[in-house]
């Protein structure tokens, strides 16, 4: 007596995939036309009329797949195109002046992190909260009686036990309080010359003021002096 497995396997005993996890390609679309065709009732055989209408739909299958896959490998070699063409920028960048904002950095073993950031106004507090890509909260640090103008503090990379934590990319979000109880957001910017560039995880980071960040987070760039006035400015309402 046979056994009618519940469990449908292919011709190797392998389980086959059913339900929403079945993909069918245009091998299995094939093999279900010839199958139709063989089991077919002599009676009544498929008119030439279905024949071709399948095989089209068949052909049509196919030409969608194949565009599909050629997408899929343009934008591949799209993206390594952009990669390429961003390191190239990046590197292009080294010793002009540049402003970015940005809202994380990226923390070295060799170094600590330094968070550049502009108050409007004099402050009792500053806190930051640093965390991972998951948007879990590694540590809070503190700075107080800061007056207003650019500013800066630094991270040695360990959490809130004191644990050192991994190299890699962190974000960083600020709140400020002032005496008042007023409370309001820093702005995590910074104006320099760009250091050095840093190429990670295939990610282009440039150095400006000992600060990495996202080539992304660059917002303007000039020839050396280009944002000297703009710094003079902030500087002249206080900052240190």
């Amino acid at each position: 007596m046979g056994f009618i497995s519940p469990v449908a396997t292919d011709s190797n005993g392998a389980t086959r995939k059913t339900g929403s996890q079945q993909e069918l390609g245009k091998n299995d679309f094939l093999q279900l036309l010839v199958a139709q065709m063989e089991n077919q009732d002599p009676m009544e055989p498929m008119s030439n009329e279905e024949s071709i209408a399948q095989l089209a739909q068949f052909s049509t299958l196919e030409q969608m797949n194949n565009i599909a896959d050629g997408i899929s490998k343009s934008n591949d070699l799209d993206f390594l195109q952009m990669q390429s063409l961003n390191n190239v920028m990046a590197s292009g960048l080294i010793g002009k002046d540049a402003q970015a904002s940005y809202n994380g950095i990226y923390l070295d073993y060799e170094k600590p992190a330094i968070i550049n950031f502009n108050l409007s106004n004099n402050v009792d507090t500053v806190q930051f909260t640093i965390k991972d890509i998951s948007g879990k909260t590694i540590a809070t640090i503190k700075q107080e009686n800061l007056d207003a103008g650019v500013n800066s503090i630094e991270w040695d990379g360990t959490d809130t036990s004191g644990n050192r934590v991994a190299e890699g990319y962190y974000t960083v979000e600020a709140t400020a309080s002032m005496t008042d109880g007023t409370n309001f957001t820093p702005d995590l910017s910074l104006v320099g010359r760009v250091e050095s560039v840093i190429y990670r995880d295939s990610s282009a980071y440039i150095s400006i003021q000992g600060t990495e960040i996202p080539l992304g987070a660059v917002t303007a760039v000039g020839e050396s002096g280009a944002f000297t006035d703009n710094t003079d400015e902030t500087d002249g309402n206080g900052g240190n």
